[in-house]
C-alpha cells in the first residue's frame, strides 16, 4: 500500500495539473494579449483549413509562464486534429521519437516542449521528418547495414523552448513560423484574472484582480498561482470575495511586494546594491552570494528585474540603476562611497 504521504503528494500534483488545465483557453478567440502573435497564427491556420492541408512548422519562444503549450492546444483544436504531446528530455533515443511519428495522423499537431534540449542524434532524426516527412531507419550492423526511408503522413509539429539561442540552426531553419511570446502587461493580465475567478466561481472585484496582475511578473501562470492561493486567504478570513485590501493582505503574507518580487530578486538586487556598490559585478558572484545557481538567476529572475528597469546587464557584469536606489532605499555608492552630486 502506498504511504500516506505519497498520496497526499501524488494528489496534490493532480489537482494543481486540473486547476492549470481547467483555467487554460480552448480557442484563440479567448486567448489574452499577444496580439500580433495570434493574428499571425490565425491567418496560417484560416489558409490551412482552406487548402485541407496541414499547418507549417511553428517555434514558439519565450520565458516560462506565458502560454506556450496551451497555444499548442488552442492550434489543434482550431485545426480540430490530434494532438500528441511530447517534450525534449523525454526522447532519448531515436526509437522514442520513431515510435511517435510512426504512429502520427494525417494533419496532426505533434508538440514538442523544451525542444532545445533534444539530443544530437534524435535531433538529426527530426530534420528529415521535418522538411521531407520520412524518416531514415538503419536496419542491421556492419557491412550488412543499410537504411529503410519510412514515410510519414503530413504533420505540424509545435516546438516550445524558454531559450532560443540553444535551439540550432538546423533545426530552427525547418520551422515556418517563429514566434516569440513577451510579458503581458497588467491590463491584460487583469482580464485573464477576472476570467479565471469566473472559472473558480469567485467573487473578484476589477480593482482585486488588478492588484494581483501587478504582482504577477507579467506571467499568466504566475497570475493564476496567486489568484489561487488569494482565494484561500478571502474564504477563510474574507467571506470568500476578493477585494483589493484582501489581495494586498493576501499577497504581503506570500512576501510577493508591489512589483511581484519575491525574495530571491529582493536577494539579488540587495547584493548588487549593498555589497557591490551597484555593479559592475559578474552574474556567478552574484549566485556565490545568495548561494544560487547562476542559470537559474539569468533565466528566471533576471529578465524580469531588467524589464522593471532595476538591473541593466553590461559588458562588464550586472549593474543597478537609478530606479533601483530610489526603489530599494539603499544610498548610492560610487567606489565604496557615498556618491556625491555632479558639479556640472
Amino acid at each position: 500500500m502506498m504511504p500516506k504521504d505519497r498520496l497526499v503528494s501524488a494528489s496534490s500534483l493532480e489537482d494543481e495539473l486540473q486547476f492549470e488545465a481547467g483555467l487554460r483557453p480552448r480557442r484563440l478567440a479567448d486567448f489574452t494579449g499577444q496580439a500580433r502573435l495570434k493574428e499571425n497564427l490565425q491567418i496560417a491556420i484560416e489558409a490551412a483549413r482552406k487548402r485541407g492541408e496541414a499547418m507549417d512548422h511553428v517555434l514558439l519562444y519565450g520565458p516560462p509562464g506565458l502560454g506556450k503549450t496551451t497555444l499548442a492546444s488552442i492550434i489543434a483544436q482550431e485545426l480540430e486534429v490530434a494532438f500528441n504531446q511530447t517534450s525534449g528530455p523525454v526522447l532519448q533515443k531515436k526509437l522514442d521519437l520513431s515510435g511517435l511519428l510512426s504512429t502520427i495522423q494525417p494533419r496532426q499537431v505533434f508538440f514538442i516542449d523544451e525542444i532545445h534540449r533534444l539530443l544530437p542524434d534524435v535531433e538529426e532524426m527530426l530534420y528529415s521528418a521535418l522538411e521531407d516527412f520520412h524518416l531514415d531507419i538503419l536496419i542491421g550492423t556492419g557491412p550488412g547495414a543499410r537504411t529503410h526511408s519510412m514515410p510519414l503522413q503530413k504533420f505540424t509539429a509545435i516546438g516550445a523552448t524558454t531559450r532560443q539561442g540553444l535551439v540550432s540552426a538546423p533545426l530552427r531553419s525547418r520551422f515556418g513560423l517563429v514566434l516569440r511570446l513577451n510579458h503581458y502587461d497588467v491590463a491584460d493580465l487583469t482580464t485573464i484574472v477576472v476570467r479565471s475567478a469566473r472559472l473558480l466561481e469567485t467573487p473578484v472585484d476589477l480593482e482585486g484582480a488588478e492588484e494581483i496582475a501587478r504582482r504577477a511578473r507579467g506571467t499568466p501562470r504566475i497570475a493564476n498561482r496567486l489568484l489561487r492561493r488569494v482565494r484561500d486567504y478571502a474564504e477563510v478570513r474574507a467571506k470568500g470575495h476578493v477585494t483589493k485590501e484582501v489581495a494586498m493582505t493576501a499577497l504581503d503574507m506570500l512576501e510577493v511586494d508591489r512589483f511581484g518580487l519575491d525574495e530571491i530578486d529582493q536577494k539579488i538586487m540587495r547584493t548588487v546594491l549593498e555589497k557591490f556598490g551597484g555593479g559592475p559585478v559578474g552574474v556567478n558572484t552574484i549566485a556565490a552570494s545568495i548561494g544560487e545557481e547562476s542559470e537559474t538567476i539569468e533565466e528566471v529572475y533576471e529578465p524580469y528585474l531588467i524589464q522593471l528597469g532595476f538591473l541593466h546587464r553590461s559588458p562588464r557584469g550586472r549593474m543597478a540603476t537609478e530606479r533601483a536606489y530610489d526603489y530599494f532605499k539603499v544610498p548610492r555608492r560610487f567606489g565604496g562611497a557615498e556618491r556625491q552630486p555632479e558639479l556640472f
